[in-house]
């Protein structure tokens, strides 16, 4: 672990330690979790596999953190915020190498994600005085039937303690997109990374660690899902959990208690491309949002209705702009990589093979060497293909042909997953109308689904998640309503 500095304090014989208690601890179980590197499919890195009873002693540590958290000033939490961000840049380069080497993400996006994640907590320390600085107060006498002789005092206090559980492809951002809002708006902080993706969210908890916050405040707890992942989001002592990823997010929502969820789960995103686009335009944001990071982004473009009468065209638009991406290595900034997991890799290929027996055209030949796939466009899919559905999560994008706008949205409403979609067309008009009958948290006009800017609410609805994302949201979201009601004594003279 040679030039990692500061970051040698996590680490015991080659095996990363896991955080709580103020603590960089070896876990009492004696296991370990092997990481697997996605391009050479060889182990890592290992990480603590933690306890129940670990999982115990950090929750009653960020219980007694939270109490002090939450009477610190509010300029002062902010500081602190700061002095972590700066330290996340600082060392943004370690951090980075991590990610390249757990999750396969190509260097210059790795840290482009370090430095995002820098910025997103400074900006939600600012956004958290803002809006945590602001009361509100009621008088009595604008309800009918009452007198001037009550004031509510309405403010906003903490939760207590957040369960943030971020995903494998963006271990860092949309850990610390969990992490700020939770800190600035006085709550403590549990935090599960993904497996892949551990040691880079280890070392980004390192450089909140270094930046002073409360002993016990923040715990980063590692290990098997099987052993501890029911029993931190079931846990009595967490009382809101933030969680990105897939299906485990519907089975959590199903135990967790009577707390507030975040959750963003996965997306069929849609790219309707109308005949009047400019289509030059549209294959540049098809092959940007169906490709980069080999498609494995809950964003990427993952189905485009395009009008029969332009299809060809458009098709052969995106066939030659993917004929340009690289594809190998992520310490090479290729622009396609392994995908994380040889049971991903065998999904995305099931899904091809499906496509292929049922009769769709294939732009490309399809190819793949360990969990490395080539970019791969798929023509003429037909609703009876799992790929019309499914996502893939890779860097597959099906192609659907449709003859009326109608048909385009009817095909986005039926799918149960509605993250975001988005639509080509040069009528305002009609982008605003179909955006109104898209039923997806978000609709792009002229550009692929994007999660950021981080400040812009972020959400989905049916299967694609609960709550709304986005830094103003995620503060208001991890705090409750207080009010104090003044009573004052009824007035002793009536107006003439």
């Amino acid at each position: 672990m040679a030039g990692f500095g500061i970051f040698q304090d996590t680490i015991d014989q080659d095996v990363y330690k896991y955080y709580a208690d103020g603590e960089w601890k070896v876990s009492s179980s004696g296991n370990s979790v092997i990481i697997l590197n996605p391009s050479t499919r060889q182990p890592q890195y290992k990480i603590q596999a933690c306890t129940q009873d670990e999982v115990n002693k950090a929750v009653q540590s960020a219980k007694e953190a939270q109490s002090i958290w939450a009477k610190t000033p509010l300029w002062k939490r902010a500081e602190t915020l700061h002095k972590a961000a700066a330290i996340l840049k600082e060392h943004k380069e370690s951090i980075a190498g991590c990610i390249v080497k757990e999750i396969a993400k190509p260097h210059k996006d790795a840290i482009t994600e370090v430095v995002r994640s820098a910025d997103l907590i400074s900006y939600c320390a600012e956004e958290g005085v803002r809006i945590l600085g602001e009361g509100k107060m009621l008088v009595s006498d604008s309800f009918p039937g009452n007198e001037r002789n009550k004031m509510c005092l309405v403010s906003k206090i903490p939760l207590g303690i957040v369960l943030a559980i971020p995903p494998f492809n963006y271990p860092v951002n949309l850990a610390v997109s969990k992490i700020a809002p939770a800190l600035i708006a006085g709550n403590a902080l549990v935090l599960k990374p993904p497996t892949q993706g551990a040691v880079a969210g280890i070392h980004m908890v390192h450089c909140f660690h270094l930046a002073g916050f409360p002993k016990g405040l923040i715990s980063c707890i590692t290990g098997k899902g099987s052993e501890i992942g029911d029993f931190l989001t079931m846990h009595p002592g967490v009382n809101c959990i933030s969680f990105t990823g897939g299906d485990t997010g519907i089975a959590i929502s199903k135990k967790a208690g009577m707390i507030p969820l975040q959750m963003e789960l996965g997306g069929k995103d849609v790219c309707i491309v109308l005949e009047d686009a400019d289509l030059d335009l549209a294959a540049a944001n098809i092959v940007k949002g169906g490709f980069s990071y080999s498609g494995q982004r809950c964003t990427a473009v993952k189905l485009v209705l395009v009008m029969e009468t332009v299809a060809d065209v458009l098709v052969e638009k995106v066939v030659t702009l993917m004929s340009k991406l690289t594809i190998g290595a992520p310490e090479d900034d290729c622009d396609i990589t392994a995908v994380v997991t040889e049971s991903s890799a065998k999904f995305i290929e099931g899904l091809v093979d499906d496509a292929r027996v049922k009769g769709a055209t294939f732009c490309q030949e399809y190819r793949r060497e360990g969990n490395l796939i080539w970019p791969l466009l798929v023509d003429n899919v037909r609703p009876d293909m799992r790929l019309a559905w499914e996502e893939p999560f890779g860097p597959v994008v099906p192609v659907v042909r449709i003859t009326s706008v109608e048909e385009g949205i009817h095909h986005c409403n039926a799918s149960n997953l509605a993250l975001q979609g988005c639509v080509f067309t040069r009528d305002i008009n009609k982008a605003i109308m179909i955006s109104d009958a898209m039923e997806t948290g978000t609709v792009q006009i002229n550009s692929a689904p994007s999660r950021g800017p981080d400040h812009f609410p972020f959400q989905g609805l049916r299967d694609s998640g609960i709550g709304s994302q986005g830094i103003t949201n995620s503060i208001n979201m991890m705090t409750k309503v207080k009010t104090t009601v003044i009573n004052l004594p009824l007035p002793s003279y009536t107006m003439g």
